[in-house]
């Protein structure tokens, strides 16, 4: 069975390391490289990704042994609910949630230091200088129906809050279909994902 990803150290650069936020996951690296949305990916993939085989591995074994004439019929094993309350509420505590709120704790870590002022970023002085000169510019669109255009850089916090709103509709989506394996399989669950979890929050 999965373990949680332990929440990676939260600091600005975890956040700001956009060179990589959309390349292939460092995850596995050391932590000191990891970005906020390797952990994320890393974390996805070691928990929802793979809920169907996490959730296999609570099964008991059989104590009878294995039975030959158990092949003779196929059936689906997604179909019936074959884990007790017990098992998948301990899961739901000790992996899922666990999970779930690492990285809830790094994307309101980074939400916040996306809505917070950026003194350290290294484009300021370019945007202000592309200000200054677009300031300085002649628009007249009746010789020049593109003189008028003018996109800036987005700075950093910017592009970390465009990037965050990705992660959280990312992030429901695969809560959604995790919840959805979690119905098939186990007892009596909760039908609300986010009720359960907020109550898993709270405790």
């Amino acid at each position: 069975m999965a373990r949680p990803t332990a929440t990676p150290q939260l600091s600005p650069q975890l956040c700001f390391s956009t060179s990589t936020l959309r390349g292939a996951s460092q995850a596995l690296k050391p932590t000191l490289n990891l970005t906020s949305t390797d952990f994320l990916r890393f974390s996805r993939s070691t928990v929802d990704d793979t809920i169907s085989q996490n959730l296999n591995a609570l099964v008991t074994p059989a104590r009878a042994g294995f039975d030959p004439q158990s092949t003779s019929q196929r059936t689906s094993r997604l179909s019936e609910r074959d884990l007790n309350t017990e098992r998948c509420a301990n899961f739901f505590d000790k992996v899922l949630f666990a999970a779930w709120g690492s990285r809830d704790q790094v994307l309101e870590y980074c939400t916040a230091v996306a809505s917070s002022p950026d003194p350290d970023d290294p484009d300021a002085a370019r945007r202000e200088l592309q200000m200054k000169k677009d300031s300085e510019r002649v628009v007249d669109e009746r010789l020049d129906p593109y003189s008028g255009r003018f996109y800036t850089r987005e700075s950093r916090t910017e592009a970390l809050t465009s990037t965050l709103r990705q992660e959280r509709v990312i992030e429901n989506i695969v809560r959604h279909r995790t919840w959805e394996v979690i119905q098939n399989r186990c007892e009596e669950p909760p039908e609300d994902w986010q009720a359960a979890f907020e109550t898993w929050r709270k405790k």
